[in-house]
Parts: C-alpha cells; sequence; structure tokens
C-alpha cells in the first residue's frame, strides 16, 4: 500500500512539473457561494477537538482522508418544501426505514433475468444515518437543481427515444415498465444497427461493443465533483494532489495547480483542468475544460465548477461546489458538504482504478449477446433485441 501511494504521489509530481511549462499568468477565480445560513441550535458538529491546522508555510492544511459520513438526498424531496434542516424526530424515522427497506434484497421470480440481477443485494451495501440537511443542494433555495434549458431538454429527448428503441421488442415496453414508460412496444426497432445519436454514457438493451455500456460497466464512473467517495488530499505549496476513491474501485486523481491560467479551450480533459488559490482561509478552486464524454448529470464541456474548501477544525472541513453550464441549467447551483476527518491508520485509499483489473462483467456482457445472436440465427433462441438487459427491472 505504501509503495501504491508513492508511487501516486510520484504521478502527481511529475503531471505538476509538465503543467508549469503551461503556467503563463496568475489564475483568476470566479464565483461565490452563497453566505451560509446559521444551523439550528443542537444540528452543529460536537465540541470542536481542536483548531484548524495550518502547514509550515502557513496555509491552512487540508491534507489527510475526508468523507461525509452522512446520507443527504442530492435534491430535497417534495414533501418537506422548504424545510432546509431534518428534525432528529425526521432523522431517526428515516434511518429505521433504510435499516429494514426490504427492497434492497428485492428479488423477481426464481430462475428469471431479473432473479440474478437481484442477487446483487444489501449484503454488498452500506447505509449511512440520515444528515442534518434535506438536501445537499444549498442554493436555490428550494433545494432542487435548476430546470434545464431548452438545448438539454431537446438532447435528453433525443437520447431517450433511441434507449426506447432498442427497448422496443422487450416486455418491459409491452407492459410500459419503469425503463420504457413513454415508449412504444413492437418488432425489433430497425434502430438497432444505427450509430447511437449521442456519446453514450448510460446503459442502453445494446450490446454491439464496449461503448453500448454505461461509464459504470466500463469502469469509467468516477466524474468531478464527486459527492460520495473518500477523498485523500495530500498539499504542496504549488498545487495540491486529491485522489478519490470511488465507485467500486472506478476512482480518479486531481491536481490543483495554485499558480497558472487554464490551458486552451481546444484541450479538454476528464476531470477539467483545476486552478486555485486562497481566499483568507478558504481554498477557491476553478475548473474548467471539461471533457463531454465524462458529464456530470448531464453537463457539457462549458461546465465551469468552483469550489470552496474550508478547514473549520481539526475534524472537520466545509465543502460548497457551485455548477455553472448556461447551456444545460438555466441558473447556477452550489452543494454544501461537511466533510469528517479519517483515520490515516484504519482506512484504506487506493490511489489507482482498480475497477478494470476484475471487469469480467463487461467481456460478459459482449460474449453473452453474441452467443444470445449465434442461438436466434440457428432457430435455438428469441431475438437478442427481445431480452431486456439494460433496465434490470421486473415489469
Amino acid at each position: 500500500m505504501k509503495r501504491r501511494l508513492l508511487e501516486g504521489l510520484g504521478a502527481a509530481m511529475a503531471l505538476t512539473a509538465v503543467a508549469l511549462l503551461m503556467q503563463l499568468s496568475q489564475v483568476s477565480v470566479a464565483g461565490q457561494t452563497p453566505p451560509a445560513k446559521a444551523e439550528p441550535t443542537g444540528v452543529a458538529a460536537a465540541a470542536a477537538p481542536g483548531p484548524a491546522p495550518r502547514t509550515a508555510w502557513g496555509q491552512p492544511s487540508l491534507g489527510g482522508i475526508w468523507f461525509d459520513e452522512f446520507d443527504t438526498p442530492l435534491e430535497r424531496p417534495a414533501r418537506y418544501a422548504d424545510k432546509e434542516f431534518f428534525t432528529e424526530q425526521d432523522r431517526a424515522g428515516q434511518d429505521a426505514t433504510r435499516a429494514d427497506n426490504a427492497g434492497r434484497d428485492r428479488r423477481g421470480e426464481v430462475g428469471s433475468r431479473q432473479d440474478v440481477a437481484g442477487a446483487y443485494n444489501a449484503v454488498f451495501t452500506s447505509v449511512k444515518p440520515t444528515g442534518l440537511r434535506t438536501s445537499l443542494v444549498v442554493e436555490p433555495a428550494n433545494g432542487r437543481i435548476p430546470e434545464l434549458t431548452a438545448e438539454a431538454k431537446e438532447l435528453n429527448r433525443v437520447a431517450q427515444e433511441f434507449r426506447w428503441a432498442m427497448l422496443q421488442n422487450t416486455e418491459t415496453c409491452k407492459t410500459q415498465g419503469p425503463g420504457c414508460v413513454g415508449g412504444k412496444y413492437g418488432p425489433p426497432s430497425p434502430r438497432l444497427a444505427e450509430v447511437a445519436p449521442f456519446y453514450n454514457t448510460d446503459r442502453m438493451n445494446r450490446h454491439n461493443g464496449p461503448e453500448d455500456q454505461s461509464l459504470g460497466d466500463r469502469c469509467m464512473l468516477g466524474t468531478t465533483p464527486d459527492f460520495n467517495g473518500f477523498r485523500r488530499i495530500v498539499q504542496g505549496r504549488d498545487s495540491i494532489a486529491i485522489g478519490v476513491d470511488t465507485g467500486q474501485g472506478q476512482g480518479y486523481q486531481r491536481v490543483i495547480y495554485l499558480s497558472g491560467s487554464h490551458p486552451p479551450s481546444s484541450i479538454r480533459l476528464r476531470h477539467g483542468d483545476s486552478r486555485g488559490h486562497f481566499e483568507g482561509d478558504t481554498l477557491v478552486v476553478e475548473t474548467t475544460n471539461f471533457s463531454p464524454k465524462f458529464p456530470f448529470r448531464g453537463s457539457s464541456e462549458r461546465l465551469t465548477l468552483v469550489e470552496r474548501w474550508t478547514r473549520i477544525d481539526a475534524n472537520t472541513t466545509e465543502y460548497a461546489a457551485t455548477l455553472t453550464d448556461p447551456t444545460v441549467w438555466t441558473a447556477p447551483w452550489t452543494v454544501k458538504q461537511r466533510l469528517s476527518a479519517q483515520s490515516n491508520d484504519e482506512n484504506r485509499i487506493y490511489s489507482e482504478p482498480r475497477c478494470h483489473e476484475g471487469n469480467y462483467g463487461l467481456a460478459a456482457l459482449l460474449i453473452g449477446t453474441r452467443a444470445d445472436e449465434k442461438a436466434f440465427a440457428a432457430g435455438r433462441g428469441p431475438h437478442p433485441a427481445s431480452l431486456d438487459t439494460a433496465t434490470c427491472s421486473v415489469p
């Protein structure tokens, strides 16, 4: 593990050296988060364990392993309307419901495809306690992500119609199951032979090649920003490295440069280009130059992400992220989290994305479909397009 960490840090240092050649001017970081609202009495963290540490060169220290220990929905459920914080009774009730949620172990009819899909159940998942806030989104004040633009809605419509065409001959569409509500049932669609009119990032009912699979199936699920994974931060004078361990080995590395400017817009990176500076005790980071092939909730290459990291005390860092993409959302929106320091000795953070090493599932999807095609051609099985291998839903 130590060797892997040293290798990861070595790679980050090499990236820093290359990036320094590009640095021509001091970064200009735009964007502010709304002023923090006072939290109600009783919901703040316990007494501070000690003052926020600083680095040897005087900056607030953000180094260590950080994690949001609570479960908070990204958007505020409609039933809570303008209620920003849960009561203790709310939290206790939600914790009890999730702990006894039979749906987490849902199985289909014995021997069916849904039965096999349901076998991946609660044994492999964990449940965090309910958080203080009713949503991670704090701006807009209703706790909801702003409405999509007309352009984004049209792109979603095109993508949805193509996905329905892939499912057209399945039982899911015949019964208007969850994966095909609004679609139509009929013979295998001629669109099965078409090139998708978009870059696919989600699962669809076709397996002609890896690009037909979701980013998760391809071990490429990790995106920036990430609100769920563990972050290991290693801080230097001129750059900060963040290793994010998330999504069953689909983690990634970020390097935030504390000088220089963003590269030309023609250069697009999976996690964007991050440039930061300190405003008082807060690290402010602006990330641009995203690749359109790795969207966060449908964002485009025009996404601008502004993050603010503030060390509150020895065990707590406040994190806020504002996302702006005028081609996708009608207004910017902001997420806020309280991150807790984790033990460096009791936790393993994997610096490399290890999902690829054992990703037999992707090959199995492709091999299985070729076998189904051969069986159908020989008159020994149904048309592969009639088998719903995308939604894993029980009609």
